[in-house]
């Protein structure tokens, strides 16, 4: 693995070397490159990605980059359309697992805790949190399963489930296409039941206020105001997507070899964008992308239930709904490509026409989670984020395995670090692998980009509520 150097201010570089085919860049500060060991997976998971066969360079490590499965989550590859592939392992298993940010008009101050916990409570009985969890929207899941899968979001608006805003702030306007529900498996299938539900592991749905403002002709154009309350809803394709990420992982693996393709691990299996194979992937992925897309569509339909409810309010509005793990088709650098995002996120500049018409003078907004007790941020695109082939960070990156953050962090300082944050449990023991200390300062992760004008803060978000689904997605 050839040795990272430092190219630049926040910049670094695995250049090309043995069977890589492009080089890789990295965005880090100090903080954060001090925490990356020099031959770690995810740096040899970044030299694995730029060997295959089409890819256009370089691929690109974001400043939240930990290991994962093929390529590292927070990892960005981009493929030839022709002549290039399309890897599952560098989609993810929890396609279009992603976020959406509602904004509301209340003023956070006017909700004391009693009622927050009214909210948290009504909110848990209409979205199931866990794995497992089953959706009360049984004869969606059932009878209207194919509208879902090829209409996403889109197809719950039509029936009523939100209104045509939701869609205008949602990427794709919630709905990929492409999708077709012949390239399913029947088992994949069999775990598509779970519409309206959050799943666990690093899953959430968050009660916060408006903390700071940094741009206040963004932030106004997206509805956030200082000290109003807003929900984070952060969720994807439940078990569905990862069956089919599992069925095409074995598929791809099998076939490469038919096109003389070397692959340097199963976890980055990966067919030719054109091939039978990588064609039904692309359709069956396009079917998870919309299925979460109506997912985080009928959750937030029963969000502002349950804020009618106990509040008597129902305006709630969407600030943005943005995927995380996906693969489309975009045009960069004069050459159109299939680009990969895994725990990336994408945030094309002001002026770009992908922009929903809403968001052309600002960026669409990138929203970054935190970690309960953690902020969230509210961020566009600059110009300059082209050179990461318009992407920014997801999320704050781990920096401890969920098996390290159960065995070593103390419930004393998981305490210390939710602080006065309310949660759905009082068994500490089912959060630790989602504490704060197992996840990198998401500070230093949103000001690596920040600095070097890949991306222009709008707003930070601090929590005061969080509902967290328990076990392992």
């Amino acid at each position: 693995m050839p040795k990272l150097t430092k190219t630049g201010h926040n910049r670094y570089l695995l250049p090309r070397t043995g069977a890589m085919q492009v080089d890789a860049l990295l965005f880090l500060n100090d903080a954060l490159r001090s925490q990356l060991a020099e031959n770690s997976v995810e740096l040899q998971q970044l030299c694995d990605a730029a060997a295959l066969p089409g890819v256009f360079g370089p691929v690109v490590g974001m400043p939240d980059i930990h290991a994962g499965f093929g390529l590292p989550i927070g990892g960005i590859m981009a493929t030839r359309a022709h002549g290039g592939v399309v890897s599952a392992g560098a989609v993810g298993m929890d396609i279009n697992c992603g976020v959406r940010l509602l904004a509301t008009k209340i003023p956070a101050d006017t909700l004391d805790k009693p009622t927050l916990r009214a909210l948290m409570q009504a909110i848990e009985e209409r979205i199931p949190a866990g794995v497992g969890g089953k959706s009360r929207h049984h004869r969606l899941c059932r009878e209207g399963l194919e509208d879902v899968l090829t209409h996403g979001a889109r197809g719950l608006v039509s029936k009523g489930y939100g209104i045509r805003a939701d869609l205008d702030r949602c990427e794709e306007s919630g709905c990929l296409s492409g999708a077709q529900t012949t390239a399913v498996s029947a088992k994949a299938l069999q775990r598509a039941a779970q519409l309206s539900t959050l799943g666990g592991g690093n899953h959430f749905l968050e009660l916060g206020i408006v903390e700071r403002i940094e741009d206040e002709l963004a932030a106004k154009t997206f509805c956030l105001e200082k000290g109003m309350l807003t929900v984070l809803i952060h969720t994807g394709s439940r078990g569905f997507g990862h069956q089919i990420c599992t069925d095409y992982t074995e598929i791809m693996f099998k076939a490469a070899k038919n096109y003389g393709i070397h692959l340097p691990g199963k976890g980055l299996a990966a067919c030719p964008t054109d091939s039978p194979e990588g064609r039904n992937y692309l359709a069956a992925m396009a079917c998870a992308v919309n299925f979460a897309f109506a997912n985080r569509q009928l959750i937030t339909f029963d969000i502002r239930e349950a804020f009618q409810e106990v509040l008597g309010e129902t305006d709630l509005a969407v600030v943005y709904d943005v995927a995380h793990n996906i693969a489309k088709f975009e045009e960069h650098f004069g050459e159109k490509l299939l680009v990969h995002r895994k725990g990336a996120t994408r945030a094309l500049p002001p002026g770009h026409g992908e922009n929903p018409v809403c968001y052309v003078a600002t960026g669409h907004p990138a929203i970054v989670p935190g970690s309960m007790n953690s902020p969230s941020y509210v961020l566009t695109g600059t110009e300059a984020a082209k050179e990461s082939f318009c992407s920014v960070n997801h999320g704050a990156g781990r920096v401890m395995s969920r098996s390290a953050a159960k065995k070593h962090i103390s419930r004393e300082q998981f305490m210390s670090s939710v602080g006065d944050v309310l949660l759905n449990t009082r068994n500490y023991k089912q959060l630790l692998d989602e504490a704060p200390p197992a996840y990198k300062n998401i500070n230093d992760v949103v000001d690596t980009l920040a600095d070097i004008g890949l991306t222009k803060i709008t707003a930070r978000l601090q929590p005061l509520a969080v509902i967290k689904g328990q076990g392992d997605d």
